[in-house]
Order: structure tokens, then sequence, then C-alpha cells
């Protein structure tokens, strides 16, 4: 479904990404982990199009995507939530789901009520301001604006960065409440081990390349692996 093949890719001048390559399949949930400064985040802009591709492919079902404009990029069905600033703190949930829908041309009811029958606790603080949520749920309400469109593809930078440790279990539950609707995930996560619990692949990042790729299940059990990137 995505591909990034043999990809640089950095900011100014200097290198971040060096001949990277990784693909998400329709469904699944991959996480990208390694050590700060590995490129990580560098991936997701990337494929987003807030950076583009020094060199290599960035393909979308089939088709080239590296350099499109990011609001291309949603119109074709890629969504990404940022690790900051990724809702509006001054606007009422039902106002950041409805702007999480601005490029769309239709009525937008029916997306948001279905997003509110699957988190109904955005429905009960609809017209509460986001910046008196929980970190929990203003993770979850970036996660619904993004979903206003739609997206078969969320792109998720560091989802549980800065939450303490139940409501960063909460987080990753909502990833697999996201990935359960059919939304494949390409997820950056700085607790290694818990991102790759929840995923289906994996790829550890080590200096902009891919030092190992594999189901999520096996880097979990790769002593090497655990040594090096796990904390042991």
């Amino acid at each position: 479904m995505l591909s990034v093949e043999d990809v640089d890719s950095g900011y100014g001048d200097v290198q971040v990404l060096d001949d990277l390559s990784m693909t998400l399949d329709a469904g699944e949930i991959a996480c990208l982990v390694g050590p700060n400064g590995a490129g990580k985040s560098t991936v997701l802009k990337t494929v987003f199009g807030l950076l583009s591709p020094w060199d290599g492919h960035v393909r979308y079902r089939g088709d080239e995507i590296g350099g499109m404009a990011p609001e291309d990029i949603v119109r074709i069905g890629i969504g990404y939530v940022p690790q900051t600033d990724n809702v509006f703190a001054s606007l009422t949930i039902e106002e950041n789901l409805r702007m999480g829908g601005v490029a769309r041309d239709d009525d937008l009811e029916p997306v948001i009520g279905e997003l509110y029958e699957r988190f109904p606790v955005l429905e009960e603080k609809r017209s509460a301001k986001a910046r008196t949520l929980s970190g929990g749920q203003r993770q979850l309400l970036a996660f619904a604006r993004a979903l206003v469109m739609e997206p078969d593809v969320l792109l998720i930078d560091e989802p549980s960065a800065g939450l303490a440790p139940n409501t960063a279990d909460e987080v990753f539950a909502d990833v697999q409440a996201v990935n359960d609707l059919g939304t494949a995930i390409l997820m950056v996560e700085q607790n290694a081990r818990k991102g790759l619990a929840i995923s289906d692949t994996g790829y550890v990042l080590d200096q902009g390349s891919v030092a190992y790729a594999d189901d999520a299940d096996e880097l979990l059990d790769n002593p090497e692996v655990s040594r090096l990137y796990l904390g042991g």
C-alpha cells in the first residue's frame, strides 16, 4: 500500500535518512523505533510531504507521491498526527473535528457522528475546549480529527510522548481502535516495547537507515535488538 524506497532526506544541508526503505501493508500497524536522532519522525514528514526526498521514491498504491504537498497527500487518503500542536486548544472538540474536514466538500455530520459513536468520550465533551482535555483525551481528539478525512493510512508521531504510563496505555488502546476501523498505521514510538507490542511489523532505525526489519513479535524476542535498542 505504502512504500518508501531507497530514500535520502533531511533538513537544509543536513542529511538524516540514508537509503531508507520500508513498506506498510493495508490494515496493519507498523512501528518505527530507534534512538533519538535516528530519523524516525523524518520518515513521517517525508511521506507526508513536509519534506521532499532528496533521492529515492515514496509510493502510495503504486503511484509516486514523493514531494507532493501535504494537502494533496491528505486528499489521496493519508493522514498525519504530529507529536505536538496536533489540536486547536482554543476550539471545542466539535470545532476541531470540523476543522479536520475542511478539505471535504460533502456533509460532515455522518462521519463526525460515527466518530462520536466510536469514541463516546469525545461526544460527551463535544462543547468543551480542547485545552481542558487530559493528555490522553487530546491525543484521542487528534486521532479523530485526522479520521474525519477517512484516510486509509494514518501517520502517528510519538503518541505516548509526555504521558503517564496509565494514560499511555489508554492511547495505545486508542491506536488499536483506529486500526480496527481498517486504517493502516505507521507509528513512531519512543516506548519501543509497548509500540511493538501492538504492531504487526517493526522497523529499528539507526543513523537514518533501517538496522532491523521484522514482524514486531520477532523484534521483541530478538536478544540483540533487545540489548541494543530496547533497554535489555
